[in-house]
């Protein structure tokens, strides 16, 4: 058994991403032992993800409860990126650019046009462009953009910064880190009781499940416990240029939206080009077809980028859910809280996230603002994803 602070832990967290390291920074200042189980903190989605901090742009048909826990979170964004600052010294990267979404001819117009009185009959703050108004706020531009939708709600963080900092929070706080993986959940009379590593054994009364694609990898799982969560393949591009601070200007200022691309623009001038959906199971290889589309949809839009440096192309594996939202709360055995299946949403929920699932662990209640996403909406649907 593993040594650590004397029996067991009060809390594991299996999975050290954006939401696991996030919910053990919580968790811990809350004055619970927290040990989170990782081989490899702060990679996997959360590295590979954009950082693009977009509710609004993001709201899709039927997902009405999931954006209103986006806009929670979004709501929590800045103090949580000030607090993670001033506990650390890492900045984040927390930005208020806002999104300019565009269309390319009349089609990418329709739709754009459609999803803008969506959005405005759900109450949301946008306002729709001409064609020269969109070229007046980012003149790189390509000529023949037809018109857009502004939304200077939305933000941005650098989600490599944001991961960096919550690994070096949770230090300073006292979590422990182990960078092992879990392979087994230890269940005992019906309830948790550790959970098996590779090269360890720790015993705890609670796991918080939070493995993102991989959650439902982890054995000991009882029948039909296991989140029914899958793989969703993203490849993305990182560009340079220049940074707009003295000589040659910035060539994007805001996050940038197509319908089949998007591009967020870092202030020390990178470029994030993304992101490919897949249903490819666990394969995380970049392609070459990949890079290919991307590029010729971000160009369509930003013609200036072919300037750029292409610095790194990543994949990353998205928790996909079978309705798109977060898996939040109590499971099956008793001690075992899940909080995975964030899918598109992970780096925005983390504040969000971490908050509720924190609460849940100190009050044993679950908060209101995530009874909608209990893991147990599935169980008459079956276990898999």
């Amino acid at each position: 058994m593993s040594t650590g602070w004397g029996p067991a832990d009060d809390v594991v967290v299996v999975g050290g991403g954006a939401i696991g390291l996030a919910i053990a920074w919580r968790a811990r200042a809350a004055g619970l032992r927290v040990c989170v189980v990782d081989d490899a903190p702060g990679r996997g989605a959360s590295w590979a993800a954009a950082g693009m901090l977009a509710p609004v742009t993001e709201a899709h048909y039927g997902e009405e409860p999931l954006l209103r826990l986006c806009l929670a979170s979004a709501e929590r964004y800045g103090s949580f990126a000030r607090e993670l600052e001033e506990t650390t010294g890492v900045d984040v990267g927390y930005r208020r650019t806002g999104t300019l979404s565009v269309a390319r001819d009349r089609d990418d117009q329709e739709a754009l046009d459609e999803l803008f009185d969506y959005r405005r009959g759900l109450g949301l703050e946008c306002e729709r462009l001409r064609g020269r108004e969109c070229r007046r706020l980012e003149p790189a531009l390509a000529p023949g953009i037809r018109g857009g939708v502004l939304v200077t709600g939305d933000h941005q963080v650098d989600n490599r910064a944001l991961v960096t900092a919550l690994l070096g929070a949770c230090e300073r706080a006292g979590v422990r880190l182990l960078r092992d993986r879990a392979v087994e959940l230890i269940v005992q009379r019906d309830r948790v009781a550790g959970v098996r590593l590779r090269h360890d054994t720790l015993t705890c009364p609670t796991v918080v499940l939070s493995g993102g694609a991989w959650s439902a990898q982890l054995s000991g799982l009882p029948a039909g416990s296991a989140p029914p969560v899958r793989p969703v393949k993203g490849q993305l591009l990182h560009l340079r240029g220049a940074a707009g601070t003295g000589g040659e200007p910035a060539l994007l200022s805001r996050n940038l939206r197509g319908l089949d691309v998007y591009l967020v623009p870092r202030a020390d001038g990178r470029l994030v080009v993304g992101a490919t959906v897949e249903e490819q199971g666990f394969d995380d290889r970049v392609t070459a077809g990949a890079v290919l589309e991307l590029l010729r949809d971000a160009y369509e839009l930003l013609p200036g980028l072919a300037e750029l440096e292409l610095t790194e192309t990543v994949c990353g594996l998205r928790p996909g859910s079978r309705d798109n939202a977060p898996l939040l709360g109590g499971s099956d055995p008793e001690g075992l809280i899940l909080a995975t299946g964030h899918y598109r949403n992970g780096i925005l929920l983390a504040p969000v996230t971490a908050d509720t699932i924190a609460e849940l662990l100190v009050t044993g209640r679950v908060p209101a603002l995530i009874a909608g996403f209990s893991p147990r909406r599935f169980a008459t649907a079956g276990a898999g994803p």
